[in-house]
Parts: C-alpha cells; structure tokens; sequence
C-alpha cells in the first residue's frame, strides 16, 4: 500500500503534527496523484477545532488539492500519468440517484467527503495536508494548463462555491452583483462575477483591501465602518452574495436588494440568524444558500477561471506553519488563502 507524508491534529484544542498514513494502491477506476499544493479552507479550521460536530480523529484535513498523476487502474481512460489534477470537498456518492444523475453528486445521501468521513473501504478519509492522494476517476478534475497548480488548488472549493450560484442566479451583463466580504471566497467571487459580465459591488467591513478589490474587477467599493454605507445602497442590487461567516444585520443587507432580487449565503455563520420576514416579503426578495456544485459544473468552473485568467491570491506555507496558519485566518489576517507547499510536509 502507498503511503503518504501528512499533518493531523488529534483532538479540537491540539496542534498539527507530521506523520505518516497509508493510500489505497488505485483499482480499477481508481488514480494516484502526488499532491503538489492543498489550500487552507476555513471549513478545515471548523472541522479540525470541533465546531461543526463529531470528527474522526486523529484528522488529516484539506479538500482544495493539486497536483500530479503517478499511476491508473486499468480501467482508467479520463486521465494518465502526467496530467495535472485536483480534487475538491467530497470524492464519492452512489452515483445513480436522482441527486447524482441530476448533476448535484455534493447532495448524494451516499456522499464521502475528502475527510473527516468514511470511504467505501470502510477507513476514514484523509484529506490534502498530505503528499499523495488516491481517489475514483470520476470525482478527480482536471486542472487545465492556464492555471497554476498553487493558486489553482483553492479553486477546489473557493471557486465553485462562488461560481455556482453567481451562475445559478444571474450574475450577468447588465445585472448590478454586489460580493460582501472579501476574504478567501470573497476574492475569488468578486473575480468570477465580473468575468460572467456583472456590474460587481464589494461591501466590506473597511477600505483596506479597496484597492484590491478594484484589481479584482470590482468598480464599486463601500465599507460597513463608515456610516450610514447600508442605508445609501437600499435597493441597489439585483444579486448579493455573502461570503461572511460572522453574524450580520441581515435585515440591513436585505435592503440592499432591488425588488424581486436574491441574497446568497455561502459563509455558513456557526450561530442561527434572524431577520424579519418583512424583509422579503416587502420587495419579493429571495434568501437562498448554495452549497458547491456538481463534478460536471466544477469542471465547467476550472475551464472557465483559465479562459478568464481567475485563480486565487495566495500565500505558501510549510507544513510546520500550519497550526499559525489556522491562527491568522480565524482572525482575517491573510489575503487571500494560505496554501500549503506539500514539499515541505
């Protein structure tokens, strides 16, 4: 059995150590890749610190990994060694229900997430804070050459957790989007927003990351900390998406929207909100959430982010910075996703 170099964290208040585990020797529809780069996604921090229910410890997280083909099953016929691939937040489902032959495999009653689950050998999963991976053909996507590996990897779960419902909902020429927050997913949406054609709007806690949010392709910036931002934009957006997961006024953002517009959330708060029904119900609005996409959309996604040149800004780290890593973005101190080297795992 292959094995792999890895960091896991054993307990919710405990540290990442190396260590090593083993991969499956691929089977018939199965590939092996050598993980070149996994993104720090704030799911991996909520999983790896308890906040989101049991898990199996000790953890190995990461679902936004890249890198490279070393060996397929025999039945195989997707990919072959060489190719540049990718892996995002679930790796298996059933594969014949209706969710999963309607495109949207992520809500599969079956599904196996990239870790913290239990694959279809009965072991847990493991996830990218490792330097290989084996997984089914058909839930590997193919990184195209137009984006690199490291900042492509966050794409995996930033990327089409944004793509999707701008898409879905209608972030198009014309239509006036507004991207609120401006994080590890914000950044990523403000770029995919305007590259579907979009008048693109970023709303942020403060002016600090303005000029970054204008290279993104934003035109409009407005920053919370400044009176009164909230109240000037009623009615001002035909689709917002919120990327925050710390508590909001959500009746005031829910103001922002023109009649008959829609709010998505894909932050994910921790704690339960609260709005006043008036607020939808006086402009017809709708509050919608959108959890990642099917494989076939997340590789339209890829192919989409290398015609449009869309890949995250990053920062690499070694494996040993992993525990500091996790300290800094819980505080919003990196801009925009760290991204682990696994050379140095």
């Amino acid at each position: 059995m292959p094995t792999a170099r890895a960091y896991a964290i054993d307990s919710p208040t405990g540290s990442f150590y190396p260590t090593t585990i083993t991969r499956r020797e691929p089977g018939p529809t199965e590939v092996l890749f050598d993980i070149k780069y996994a993104g720090i996604c704030h799911s991996d921090i909520h999983t790896a610190r308890g906040e989101w229910g049991p898990v199996n410890y000790p953890l190995v997280p990461g679902h936004e990994l890249a890198g490279i083909v070393t060996q397929i099953g025999s039945q195989v016929t997707k990919f072959k060694v060489g190719d540049r691939v990718g892996v995002g937040c679930y790796v298996d489902s059933c594969g014949h229900c209706d969710i999963c032959l309607g495109g949207q495999e992520q809500f599969c009653r079956e599904a196996i997430y990239t870790y913290n689950g239990i694959g279809r050998d009965g072991l847990p999963t493991a996830g990218g804070y490792s330097t290989s991976f084996t997984g089914e053909e058909r839930y590997i996507l193919r990184i195209p050459d137009a984006i690199p590996l490291d900042a492509g990897a966050p794409l995996l779960c930033a990327g089409i957790t944004t793509y999707a419902p701008l898409k879905k909902w209608g972030a198009t020429p014309g239509k006036r989007v507004a991207v609120v927050g401006m994080g590890g997913l914000g950044h990523v949406g403000v770029q995919i927003a305007a590259a579907l054609g979009a008048e693109v709007a970023v709303i942020s806690q403060t002016r600090s990351k303005e000029a970054d949010g204008r290279r993104f392709g934003a035109s409009e910036y407005y920053a919370l900390d400044e009176p009164g931002t909230l109240k000037k934009l009623r009615r001002s957006f035909d689709l917002m998406l919120s990327t925050v997961a710390a508590e909001s006024d959500l009746d005031a953002l829910l103001g922002c929207l023109k009649i008959n517009a829609v709010f998505v959330d894909v932050g994910l708060p921790a704690t339960p909100v609260s709005l006043l029904m008036q607020s939808l119900t006086g402009g017809n609005r709708v509050l919608a959430g959108s959890q990642l996409a099917g494989i076939d959309e997340t590789q339209e996604m890829l192919d989409f982010c290398a015609e449009h040149g869309i890949a995250a800004q990053i920062e690499t780290i070694s494996g040993d910075q992993i525990n500091e890593a996790y300290d800094k973005v819980v505080k919003s101190q990196v801009r925009y996703r760290y991204v682990i080297d696994t050379a140095t795992i």
